[in-house]
């Protein structure tokens, strides 16, 4: 295998598939990345055997081949290199040898034969394909990543539901990701113009942070604006400009998330995001490491939020709040609000839905599309 290609696009290629080959597998080809030559195209691959992703970009190629190079030596040495074109050699054995053309700088990498690189899952040319925005996706992804539950032996709380409807009539298709770790909710769902499909699965935790680096990536370099979703058995597949990601999905039963959102809340508290999120950050600072509790107090037309540590003291703040109602008190994790509170970064002004002091807290966006996304907390005592 001999090809000559642009370092900025192999590197960038190298960097996309590299946080997916597992470096901690007991099988050493996985911490690999696949590099293929045929026609006048490079193909990098990379998998950990449930999540896949490969992307192509145009090179000279002088002789057609391929071989598996260690993910993280191969990015890194191609990272050194000068700007301009780069030859890669494979002699016999898949000695490997890196060239930057018109210097002397050079290294050599010890590969293994393409042929030992497990088969990477392909799609059903008859499966239903859905086409949806990458900036769609990717507000999905980021208003409710941050309540998937870290924990992998719960894996169906350690994933995020994804559902797409098809229009029907004049009721517009509809995109929906909900999330929950078991203490806390998010759902975000928007309308969809001529969605013609239909799909249902649940997408794993790393699936979940891998798309949405690939999407972010995307959406910075202005590659594409649209992302190709293809499900074929327990697989899933994301084709987006020239990068293809497949995942393994989850085979589980979700939570039955419309039970755990109330229908209504007795009081309705208006607030600041940016004054509500930096004073639960400034309050959380004397707060248990191990609980993160604070006591928010309501009264007319102002938010008081305290902390009480044996270890770190109290803190105590307020702010001003469009509420004029009882007085209620409610304990909840700091952490749990500021999560919420942050993937809501564009809006101004937030409500918080209470009704007792064991009952779960309701925050939603208030202004346009405050109906789209809404996040359900439970509290604690305190």
């Amino acid at each position: 295998m001999e090809i000559v290609t642009p370092k900025k696009h192999l590197e960038k290629l190298l960097s996309r598939c590299q946080g997916v080959a597992d470096k901690k597998s007991t099988m050493p080809v996985l911490a690999n990345v696949l590099l293929s030559a045929e026609g006048n195209t490079v193909t990098v691959s990379a998998t950990d055997l449930y999540l896949t992703i490969s992307g192509s970009i145009e090179a000279e190629v002088k002789r057609s081949g391929s071989v598996a190079l260690p993910a993280r030596d191969v990015h890194e040495r191609v990272k050194a290199m000068p700007d301009g074109p780069i030859k890669l050699t494979v002699t016999n054995g898949s000695a490997t040898t890196l060239q930057a053309v018109g210097s002397a700088r050079r290294y050599t990498l010890h590969g293994l034969p393409g042929s030992d690189f497990p088969q990477l899952p392909e799609p059903s040319s008859d499966a239903p394909t859905i086409e949806i925005s990458v900036a769609m996706l990717q507000k999905l992804v980021k208003r409710t990543i941050f309540s998937i539950s870290s924990d992998e032996t719960r894996p169906h709380l350690n994933s995020a539901l994804f559902e797409c409807r098809a229009a029907k009539g004049s009721t517009p298709g509809l995109v929906r990701m909900v999330t929950t770790d078991g203490h806390r909710l998010s759902k975000m769902q928007l309308p969809v113009e001529n969605l013609a499909a239909e799909t249902t699965m649940l997408v794993p935790h790393k699936a979940m942070q891998e798309l949405r680096k690939l999407f972010d990536d995307v959406l910075d370099h202005r590659d594409t604006t649209m992302v190709a979703i293809t499900q074929t058995g327990p697989n899933a597949f994301f084709k987006l400009g020239g990068i293809r990601f497949s995942v393994k999905l989850i085979d589980a039963q979700f939570p039955p998330y419309d039970q755990v959102i109330p229908a209504s809340s007795e009081r309705i508290v208006t607030a600041g995001r940016t004054a509500f999120m930096d004073a639960l950050k400034a309050v959380s600072l004397a707060a248990s490491d191990r609980t993160y509790g604070v006591k928010l107090a309501i009264a007319a037309n102002a938010l008081r939020i305290s902390s009480e540590s044996p270890e770190s003291g109290n803190a105590f703040d307020e702010i001003p709040v469009d509420y004029d109602g009882p007085e209620i008190s409610v304990g909840f994790n700091a952490q749990y609000l500021q999560h919420v509170l942050a993937a809501m970064d564009v809006e101004e002004e937030v409500s918080l839905g209470l009704s007792g002091d064991l009952d779960p807290a309701v925050l939603r966006p208030v202004g346009p599309g405050s109906e789209d996304f809404v996040a359900v907390v439970m509290p604690m005592r305190i």
